[in-house]
């Protein structure tokens, strides 16, 4: 990365951090929402971005709406803009990668229907992004922070099998995340 990239990377999550005003409304609507059922995937809320104490890394902590277990993903610096700046409303100057990716899809009259976090393996995450267009519905193999980045965008729901929350390492997560 070059140090005009880290700058500019820099500069967007400080306008995350400051909560710089402004609004990006990339998606139409809500995704249908998934009713629960007790084995099923459930629903997360993104409560934020924040600094992990030990590591010092951006993580994005995310809580289960049926049973309130939350957990923290360690994620990159550009991944943490990529989350932080739409849930803060901020609209960049220029698009950033998921932007850019968003409106591909919209343009090619693709939307996002879900993020599913699936399993953690050796400290790994791994999602699966459902979209659906007029060929019908197309499952991807995605970064767990690259989904949740457009799905924040898209207003799609973020589901997680409960056995990612089983394998998550507890941590202290702050209550209110500062970014």
């Amino acid at each position: 990365m070059t140090a005009t990239m880290r700058i500019a990377m820099s500069g967007c999550l400080a306008l995350a951090i400051a909560g710089a005003p402004g609004r990006a409304e990339l998606a139409p609507g809500p995704a249908p929402a998934v009713a629960p059922r007790p084995g099923d995937p459930q629903e997360a809320r993104i409560i934020g971005v924040v600094i992990d104490p030990r590591t010092q890394a951006p993580a994005v902590v995310l809580e289960g709406t049926r049973d309130h277990r939350r957990l923290a993903m360690l994620i990159g610096v550009a991944e943490a803009t990529g989350i932080a700046v739409p849930l803060h409303g901020i609209t960049p100057p220029r698009p950033l990668t998921h932007d850019l990716l968003l409106t591909l899809l919209t343009r090619l009259e693709v939307s996002v229907r879900r993020v599913l976090i699936t399993d953690l393996v050796d400290d790994v995450y791994y999602a699966t992004l459902l979209l659906h267009g007029a060929r019908g519905e197309l499952t991807l193999d995605a970064r767990p922070s690259d989904a949740i980045a457009l799905a924040v965008r898209a207003k799609a729901p973020v589901l997680i099998e409960d056995r990612v929350f089983d394998k998550a390492p507890r941590s202290s997560i702050p209550a209110e995340p500062p970014i």
